[in-house]
């Protein structure tokens, strides 16, 4: 007998920007209006951010010729405006860069909060590494402090004396794309005291994880730029979109051993990172899963036809991944969850127009009952 099971997803769902308790979370506001973009000029021109040593974290702005999209460590546009900031996290000697940013309200003590924000490699990077970590802390800090190195790895510890927290993705995962940004997120729960947050590589070059990467640079470095940084309170987020559903619910009844694409997890041309829109959706079959422990789940990752065959399956396969993983961090056990990539081999619609290939670029599911 076919298991009938009824899921509500909720779809157009409007997330409010109070939400993100990130001041300027996109680099957008500078302290004036004046295009001021200069090397290492991140920390005197960025308003609600700093640096918590004495680098020369970069900022770079579409509005330079010299520092926009085009730089001296490659090219990149922004995720999202006009604006991003730069930072080296391995080098030869130990030098490090931060970005230091402000929350708008501390962080309410056992509250589940959801930080995420997108990394390029740039392009002349010789090493992608996965140690780049969060420090959260209860006050801000200064260069210098102590015996904090002032350009080296910041040791939290002889950094300040009050209460701090470093916390990761704690994922393999080597952040080696220097085409697309790539989404990092985590969720942590707050202990009541943070204010303001670090981001960067907290060890020495000893303990860091490398991965060589091709470069047209002579010098052995790591530069990654950071775009669009966001810490929400998912508690919170999850109970505004109950109450902020734009439209009334769409009830479907998914049948197991059925396959369902979903509506609104689409992609850009040749990227797999999930957009916020698509993370609603997640969060509406999330629940159903917590609420079926019986059902398992297969997702498959589908592209255009542009591109050549084996980037396509390999395309697809990241994006049934991205799917998986988001499920796996808000509390799916990986042991449910399947997925597959098919590359261009099943369209559902024409791909001569964009808005065909569009929806050739798609992620489907099927639910299985154990």
């Amino acid at each position: 007998m076919k298991n009938i099971c009824t899921l509500f997803i909720l779809f157009n769902i409007q997330i409010t920007f109070s939400q993100n308790l990130v001041l300027n979370p996109s680099f957008e506001r500078q302290v004036d209006e004046r295009c001021r973009v200069y090397l290492g000029g991140f920390n005197k021109t960025i308003s609600g951010w700093t640096i918590p040593n004495m680098g020369s974290t970069d900022y770079f702005d579409t509005c330079s010729d010299d520092m926009g999209s085009k730089n001296y460590n490659g090219y990149q546009k922004p995720k999202s405006g006009k604006a991003y900031a730069g930072i080296y996290v391995y080098t030869d000697k130990n030098y490090r860069e931060y970005v230091q940013g402000e929350l708008s309200e501390t962080l309410t003590k056992d509250e589940i909060y959801e930080v995420t924000f997108y990394l390029s490699l740039a392009d002349k990077s010789s090493f992608a590494i996965n140690d780049i970590e969060v420090l959260f802390t209860e006050e801000k800090l200064n260069p210098c402090y102590k015996s904090n190195s002032c350009e080296k790895a910041i040791k939290p510890k002889a950094a300040t004396d009050k209460k701090f927290k470093i916390y990761s993705d704690n994922s393999d995962m080597f952040f080696a794309d220097k085409r697309s940004w790539k989404a990092y997120t985590f969720q942590f729960k707050a202990q009541g005291y943070e204010n303001f947050f670090s981001i960067g590589n907290f060890y020495r070059n000893n303990r860091t994880k490398t991965k060589r990467n091709l470069s047209s640079s002579p010098y052995l470095f790591s530069y990654y730029y950071i775009d669009e940084v966001s810490v929400i309170p998912l508690n919170k987020a999850l109970a505004s979109e109950d109450s902020k559903i734009s439209t009334t619910k769409e009830e479907l009844k998914i049948v197991a051993n059925k396959t369902y694409t979903f509506k609104n997890v689409l992609f850009d041309f040749d990227k797999s990172e999930l957009l916020n829109s698509s993370k609603d959706e997640l969060k509406g079959l999330f629940k159903h899963l917590k609420a079926n422990e019986e059902l398992d789940i297969e997702i498959y990752g589908h592209t255009d036809n542009i591109g050549l065959d084996k980037r396509n399956e390999d395309l697809s396969k990241q994006r049934a991944k991205a799917v998986a993983q988001y499920l796996i961090l808000l509390g799916i056990k990986e042991i449910r969850i399947t997925y597959f990539g098919f590359g261009s081999l099943n369209p559902i619609t024409t791909n001569k127009t964009e808005e065909g290939r569009q929806q050739n670029r798609r992620v489907e599911f099927r639910l299985i009952k154990k």
